[in-house]
Parts: structure tokens; C-alpha cells; sequence
């Protein structure tokens, strides 16, 4: 019997650690894509070059 069609403790572990490393990942390139604009093309863009970090989390979903 055992946990057949459920996932272990491990491996959800596993996917939470993945899938982190992944918003981590798209948050610095989403830091460095708007650190490399104009102030304006970030202002064609409605983004002040202060909000760049909080811009970046809500892109990564974090």
C-alpha cells in the first residue's frame, strides 16, 4: 500500500527548492533587463527606476 498517487516529502521538498531557484532566476534578470534601460524607456514603460526591484518580485511571483 504506502502513498501510491501522492508525492514523498521529498520530492515536493525538491519542487519547492526548483521552482524557488526559478523565481530567484527571473527576478535578477528581470533586475538586470530594466537596470540596463534609459530612465526613458522605463518611463515609456510606467516604471520608475526606484520601483525596479518591486516591479522584478511581482514578476517572479514572488
Amino acid at each position: 500500500m504506502g502513498q501510491q498517487g501522492s508525492q514523498s516529502p521529498r520530492k515536493g521538498t525538491e519542487m519547492n527548492v526548483a521552482r524557488s531557484f526559478n523565481n530567484w532566476r527571473k527576478y535578477r534578470q528581470t533586475v538586470a533587463e530594466l537596470g540596463r534601460m534609459t530612465n526613458r524607456e522605463l518611463y515609456d514603460l510606467g516604471i520608475d527606476r526606484g520601483d525596479i526591484r518591486s516591479v522584478a518580485r511581482s514578476a517572479a511571483g514572488r
